[in-house]
C-alpha cells in the first residue's frame, strides 16, 4: 500500500476538491450546451460515442453500451430516442447481417459538429486546471 495515502494533508483534499468542481462544471456547462441544441445530455453523449469509435465501421450497440457505462437494455432504449429524433440510423454490418451497427444522420453530425468546437475549447481550459492541480498534487 502506499505509503502517502497514510499521510493525507489539507492540501490533498482541496486538490480533490478542485478536480472534481472542475469536473462537475465542465459537466454541467456540457448539459446547458446539448439542451441549447435540442438534445439531451446522453444523446450527445451517444452522438460523440459514435463519432469517436475507432475503426472504418459504425459502433454496435455493445460497443456504445460500453462507452457510456451503461447497461445494453439502456443503450438499445437510446438508441430508439435518438433514431425516432432523426439522429442516429442502425445499419447491418458489412460482414455479418446479424450485427447492427448504429451510425449518425446527417441531422445528429451537423448538431454535432456545432457543439465540438466549444466542447473542444472547454476541454482545452480544463485540461490546463487539470494539469495544474497535478502539478500542485506533487508539490
Amino acid at each position: 500500500m502506499d505509503q502517502r495515502a497514510h499521510q493525507l494533508t489539507r492540501k490533498d483534499f482541496e486538490h480533490l476538491l478542485a478536480f472534481r468542481t472542475s469536473l462537475r462544471r465542465f459537466q454541467r456547462w456540457s448539459e446547458d450546451q446539448a439542451r441549447a441544441a435540442g438534445l439531451t445530455h446522453v444523446q450527445h453523449q451517444l452522438l460523440v460515442a459514435i463519432k469517436g469509435h475507432p475503426g472504418t465501421e459504425p459502433p454496435t450497440v455493445g460497443d456504445l453500451a460500453g462507452y457510456l457505462l451503461l447497461r445494453h437494455h439502456s443503450t438499445v432504449e437510446l438508441v430508439d430516442r435518438a433514431e425516432a429524433a432523426g439522429l442516429v440510423r442502425r445499419v447491418a454490418d458489412s460482414r455479418d447481417g446479424r450485427v447492427v451497427r448504429v451510425r449518425l444522420t446527417a441531422r445528429g453530425d451537423r448538431i454535432l459538429s456545432k457543439l465540438t468546437p466549444a466542447h473542444l475549447v472547454e476541454l482545452h481550459g480544463l485540461a490546463a486546471v487539470l494539469d495544474e492541480l497535478v502539478a500542485g498534487a506533487g508539490a
